[in-house]
């Protein structure tokens, strides 16, 4: 029997439709979305004019809106910036109220028989009766459902999202907190490498910037893991990086989880990213506490 974990998700869902939602979002994000389809969900960055994120998601079709999924800070910022020129085009936008649950599991093939999910070849979404379903990866799903739907009784829902978190985060997948909005250029959060950015489509808010960072290589970091083993979660997450005087401020994780069971911590956090994997990181407040870290599961487009 298949070994399946449950997590009610409390990320945002925008949603878009109207006669323009093809062309007005298509002028707003990275993305190219001709390529979005029913069966095919695409990463894609929401960019102020000055190419900093206003978001990051992934942008999928379902029963004629197109929605985007992304952290609850990224929701609120792109709804509003979203909102305030969609007013010059035939299209709504607003909060979708339909519900997410992720499932992490060690047989996939077997979930989707019991939840009568089928995703065509090379496809990474589809249609579920009125639901919809996108495949992360080969441990990862997302369902879009809405309040009458329930979980399979052997499906066992988890009071946290840690280890839903954890799989994201080692995945190399960019999420935006509060303090992240309006901070990175796409790149800088590995976009070009989620092959979120289009660089052949036409203009869109925060174009130029994006295409100077990769046209003229002016980019000079990157998302990167780190994870450690700790007995308690310090007070303070913010991190530390060797120099040759010693050490200096790496920032805070983008985001973090942390497996009080094992002691496990693992987080994504923006370095220059010519950074080696060999690289120990610490906790200012508890320089004792060093991070290693690891491999992104994807090859960064050199820019």
């Amino acid at each position: 029997m298949a070994n399946t974990q449950a997590f009610v998700l409390h990320d945002g869902l925008i949603q878009l439709g109207g006669q323009d939602k093809l062309s007005y979002l298509h002028g707003q994000v990275t993305q190219d979305i001709n390529l979005v389809t029913d069966e095919q969900f695409k990463w894609t960055g929401h960019c102020s004019p000055k190419g900093k994120l206003w978001g990051v998601f992934r942008v999928f079709k379902h029963q004629d809106s197109y929605l985007l999924w992304g952290s609850p800070a990224a929701t609120a910022a792109s709804l509003r910036e979203l909102k305030k020129y969609g007013v010059f085009a035939k299209v709504t936008i607003a909060q979708s109220e339909l519900k997410l649950i992720g499932l992490l599991t060690d047989d996939q093939s077997a979930v989707c028989q019991t939840l009568g999910i089928h995703f065509n070849e090379g496809c990474n979404a589809c249609n579920f009766g009125p639901y919809k379903a996108l495949k992360l990866d080969a441990q990862r799903l997302l369902l879009v459902v809405d309040e009458s739907f329930s979980l399979p009784a052997e499906f066992a829902l988890q009071s946290t999202d840690t280890q839903w978190q954890r799989a994201a985060i080692l995945a190399g997948e960019p999420s935006l907190g509060e303090q992240d909005i309006d901070q990175y250029v796409p790149q800088m959060l590995n976009l070009q490498a989620l092959d979120g950015i289009s660089f052949r489509k036409g203009c869109y808010t925060g174009q130029e910037t994006v295409a100077r960072m990769r046209y003229l290589g002016k980019n000079k970091r990157a998302l990167f893991i780190a994870t450690a083993t700790l007995s308690t979660l310090p007070a303070s997450v913010e991190l530390e990086s060797p120099v040759e005087s010693g050490w200096r401020r790496a920032g805070e994780p983008l985001q973090f989880a942390y497996d009080q069971n094992n002691g496990e911590f693992v987080c994504t956090i923006v370095l220059a990213n010519d950074t080696s994997l060999d690289t120990v990181l610490r906790f200012k407040e508890q320089p004792d506490l060093q991070l290693k870290l690891v491999a992104l599961p994807y090859s960064l487009d050199p820019q």
